[in-house]
């Protein structure tokens, strides 16, 4: 997967105002920590996540991510009346139809010969929604695309506190520890054909795998399966989903090179999902990447889903961490199992 004409001419973000701490939510578990006897500081300490971000009840998703459009499409000065495509990718929706990118569609002024749909592929989706405008930019279909996602973890989190408030068990904690990493933002990644680049930061190519035998190991959902219920909850096998995944990276990573025609010396900086301390530990070890390669917010972030990595690398190009120049590794992977990485000439 290789591209020649394709650009990433901006990523933008908006973050909720509300900073929810692990001591918080481990203070609305005190009676679940007791009767299992843990000692308060637990979460923290399992996955290096100090706090999240979380937005106001009642937000909706098409605002927060269209602000986050507008953002990236003013950084860039791309117009929306350039743009031939319209790509949400969150998890999240505002509703099960129409297409939420519909709305933001709406919102920019994007003109009517854009394509204008959702994707959906867990903590993947905005890094499938680059490929496929990247794709169309490739084959001259259209000259720039914009995708955003935007996520809120209020609900599911609340949702998991009730849940072992229920059931105070070693067993249904395991199950929910992963959602309660869970933080929230808005995110909008901007591509251009090169004749519309003022950045030169073209986007080179990829690889992704697929282990589907695994996609029962993280489900968040109704618990009858039935779209449209008011209740979800989530199931997280974290232990599986991070000796699958690692595997399953570690193969991508191989390809990745191959595709790229690089060595891992030839990366001068990766951004990859943001999970947790030791998600992070895991992959980078067994890639062989330095963790000096790594920029993350996960500590001060939590897990922002398919909002996470392209939020982490504005941020890290903000902080001075990605400058021109630099060749960088997108590294994601979502529940399903998918694995999806990207390279960039920053």
């Amino acid at each position: 997967m290789r591209w020649s004409r394709v650009h990433v001419e901006a990523i933008a973000y908006e973050l909720p105002p509300e900073r929810v701490r692990s001591t918080d939510l481990e203070a609305r578990l005190a009676s679940v920590y007791e009767t299992l006897r843990l000692q308060p500081g637990q979460l923290e300490a399992l996955t290096g996540i100090r706090e999240r971000r979380m937005w106001p009840p009642g937000t909706r998703m098409a605002p927060v991510a269209t602000a986050a459009a507008r953002k990236a499409l003013a950084a860039c000065g791309v117009e929306a009346r350039d743009l031939g495509a319209v790509i949400y990718a969150g998890v999240c929706k505002d509703d099960l139809e129409p297409a939420t990118a519909c709305a933001v569609a709406a919102a920019l002024g994007a003109p009517p010969d854009a394509w204008v749909f959702d994707v959906a592929n867990a903590c993947l989706g905005v890094m499938n929604g680059m490929v496929e405008i990247a794709n169309r930019i490739e084959l001259g279909q259209i000259r720039a695309g914009v995708v955003v996602a935007a996520e809120s973890s209020r609900h599911i989190v609340e949702e998991s506190i009730a849940r072992l408030q229920r059931d105070p068990t070693l067993d249904a904690l395991k199950s929910c520890l992963a959602t309660l990493t869970g933080g929230s933002g808005a995110v909008a990644v901007v591509l251009t054909d090169a004749a519309l680049s003022r950045t030169g930061r073209r986007l080179l190519g990829g690889a992704a795998l697929s282990a589907p035998e695994h996609h029962r190991l993280c489900v968040w959902g109704p618990p009858t399966g039935l779209l449209g219920e008011r209740a979800n909850v989530a199931n997280t096998d974290a232990a599986a989903i991070l000796t699958h995944g690692v595997d399953l990276g570690r193969r991508t990573w191989a390809r990745f090179l191959e595709e790229l025609r690089w060595t891992p010396d030839d990366l001068d900086r990766v951004i990859c999902h943001q999970v947790g301390g030791g998600n992070r530990r895991a992959i980078l070890g067994t890639l062989g990447i330095p963790e000096s390669k790594d920029f993350s917010t996960f500590p001060t972030l939590g897990n922002m889903g398919t909002v996470a990595l392209p939020a982490t690398a504005a941020i890290a190009e903000q902080a001075g961490f990605l400058a021109p120049g630099h060749r960088v590794g997108f590294l994601g992977i979502g529940s399903g199992l998918n694995c999806l990485m990207l390279g960039v000439q920053w």
